[in-house]
């Protein structure tokens, strides 16, 4: 087994939400590997960043994403989750999908007060800094980039699923 869809992004991009109407639509669980470490962990992430560090966190994501892509649900994973190069080569054969998202609307859905640890302090910095460095790991793992700006999670799911068939 393994996932019907896995999506990768950076915060803001939709996935989660992206991921749920997939799941819905294809009549399939979704999993959220974010989801799956907290749940673990019995605290929220921001936390485990604060209790245990960055490192710690990263163990545990890594985890997770195995654990993960032996199901076979609509998975996404954390932002940061491709950083980890046993990670992408995992994520190979697999239909991954790069949500894509300008920094001035992730920025918007992400909000400014928002308890993501790597967004300390200046959220749009913080969060241009992460884009700019991640965006090409996301680009190399997925099989498809969607743009997400100004379109609703139905007409981005329409374009994954025209994909998929």
């Amino acid at each position: 087994m393994s996932p019907v869809v896995v999506l990768v992004g950076p915060p803001g991009s939709g996935k989660s939400t992206i991921a749920a109407l997939l799941a819905e639509r294809l009549g399939v669980p979704h999993r959220d590997t974010d989801t799956d470490i907290e749940a673990g962990a019995g605290k929220p992430i921001s936390d485990i960043f604060v209790d245990h560090g960055e490192p710690h966190f990263r163990a545990l994501e890594r985890a997770a994403i195995v654990a993960a892509l032996a199901g076979d649900e609509v998975l996404s994973l954390g932002g940061g989750a491709i950083l980890d190069p046993d990670t992408r080569a995992d994520l190979a054969g697999h239909n991954v999908v790069f949500l894509d998202v300008s920094l001035g609307e992730a920025a918007k859905r992400v909000g400014l007060g928002v308890a993501r640890p790597l967004l300390l302090g200046n959220v749009r910095t913080q969060l241009r800094n992460l884009m700019e460095a991640r965006r090409p790991l996301y680009a190399e793992v997925a099989k498809l980039t969607v743009q997400t700006d100004d379109r609703t999670p139905s007409d981005i799911a329409d374009e994954i699923l025209e994909h998929l068939k």
